[in-house]
């Protein structure tokens, strides 16, 4: 395996770096030694392609500087201990050998156990090692930045790394992007992909099956600027998300039982498309004629595909939708095939960098977000106001990122108005609530695009 396919590994010294050092401070008072080596995993911002990686389709986000940050020890006993560094997240102890992981109610340590769980089945590993690990972050917590999923990419670096053991970033993004649904999220591997996969300097395509990604230039003279909207959203503690998952995943059924085709093997639109040999431009236009926008119950649904509802609930439903009485498969699927065309024009726009690139790429955002609010309906009251706000004040395109239901929107602004739009949105948003005013300082920044996924050793 060439040592580029493999998560980058740099040694350099701790006390050159004042937020190493605390960590390593606090490490040693926590454990009495000193961590061996540190992992960090970068969070990331969606620029476009919102709920469609689950489905198959090509999402085109770029990796951020807020990180989780580990230190580690590996121990010779197969014990775990798992402390952080913010004193809200409580300490964990748990055997290596012996890993459960709590997915109806998620907590912090229950993401880490994910990774290391994951490396374990991955190598059949009979006697994991144990370890002492301290974990710090600065990704806003249930923002829509993936502060989860990097956490899930964190530590399956730290266990690879503790074993001994080797992976490439894309046997890595694979690994814990299937991981992550020990916690009960049926998710797509976009998070987990650009974690690994992310190089300074530019944006990335991810595409699936199999899995790369593409270099995309962004265009000169703009900042992707990102708001959080101070509502927390975490996925996997709500049904919302695995909802819409499975309201896609029998939209792909019922459309191939109607088309003729074996809708028992299709679990994903994108499988659809493929089928059945059309254009996405196509691909709505054969959901506009197959599917009706009223939602559909579960009736229905048993009747179109000829099951009864004990096989509804254990072949295709997961298990936090086992009680879902109706679902919308027209307006998902809708938003799926048009945010998927969405996503392809995108890096045309900035491939080809037309004279109107910019206002091209703002219409892109724009129209995604309309999509997410009223097609997906993924959107809240709280980010529909601040995309609104970010639109007002300067940004030619401003869209909610993530999952939705909270978190962080991005918005596209020109280089030269981002002190005038920065000030305009603080007074607009965050001024007005004394919640949002506590946070400001790390609630709305200005990024680009960052490195992937690594390993310090210290000097």
């Amino acid at each position: 395996m060439a040592s580029a396919d493999l998560p980058p590994t740099t040694r350099f010294q701790v006390a050159d770096n004042e937020r190493f050092l605390k960590l390593k401070e606090m490490f040693t008072f926590k454990f009495g030694s000193s961590p061996k080596f540190y992992v960090r995993a970068p969070g990331r911002v969606n620029l476009i392609g919102e709920h469609i990686d689950y489905c198959g389709y090509a999402v085109l986000p770029m990796a951020i500087e807020q990180d989780i940050l580990a230190a580690v020890e590996p121990l010779k006993t197969q014990i775990v201990q798992l402390a952080n560094a913010n004193p809200l997240y409580l300490d964990f102890t748990s055997n290596a050998d012996n890993i459960q992981i709590e997915n109806t109610k998620p907590l912090w340590h229950n993401y880490f156990l994910c990774g290391l769980k994951g490396i374990q089945e991955r190598f059949s590993l009979s006697g994991p090692h144990g370890m002492n690990c301290l974990v710090e972050g600065t990704i806003p917590p249930s923002a829509g930045l993936s502060s989860s999923s990097a956490l899930v990419c964190c530590a399956g670096l730290v266990g690879l790394n503790v074993n001994g053991l080797t992976l490439s970033k894309v046997e890595l993004a694979e690994l814990c992007a299937k991981s992550e649904r020990f916690i009960g999220t049926e998710g797509g591997g976009m998070d987990q992909s650009i974690s690994f996969l992310a190089e300074e300097g530019t944006a990335k395509l991810i595409e699936f099956s199999p899995l790369r990604a593409t270099d995309v230039k962004l265009p000169a003279g703009t900042v992707f600027v990102i708001a959080n909207s101070c509502v927390e959203m975490n996925k996997a503690a709500t049904s919302h998300f695995n909802i819409r998952v499975m309201e896609c995943r029998l939209a792909a059924k019922l459309i191939a039982k109607l088309q003729g085709l074996d809708w028992k093997t299709l679990w994903k639109l994108g499988d659809l498309q493929m089928k059945l040999g059309v254009s996405l431009e196509e691909m709505l236009t054969v959901v506009e004629k197959t599917l009706h926008p009223e939602p559909y119950s579960r009736e229905e649904i048993c009747k179109s595909l000829g099951i009864n509802l004990e096989e509804l609930r254990s072949i295709i439903l997961s298990q936090n939708t086992q009680d879902v009485c109706s679902f919308k498969l027209y307006q998902r699927a809708e938003h799926v095939y048009s945010e998927a065309a969405r996503v392809l024009r995108f890096k045309k726009v900035c491939d080809e960098a037309p004279a109107d690139a910019i206002q091209l790429l703002g219409d892109l955002m724009n129209q995604s977000h309309m999509s997410c609010r009223d097609m997906y309906e993924c959107s809240c009251l709280e980010l529909d106001q601040l995309v609104d706000i970010c639109l007002k004040s300067g940004a030619i395109g401003s869209r909610l990122t993530g999952a939705g239901w909270g978190g962080c929107t991005v918005s596209l602004v020109p280089a030269d108005k981002l002190a005038s739009f920065l000030a305009s949105v603080r007074d607009a948003y965050y001024k007005t609530d004394d919640h949002r005013l506590s946070l400001q300082n790390r609630s709305l920044f200005a990024t680009k695009p960052g490195g992937g996924a690594m390993v310090f050793l210290e000097i």
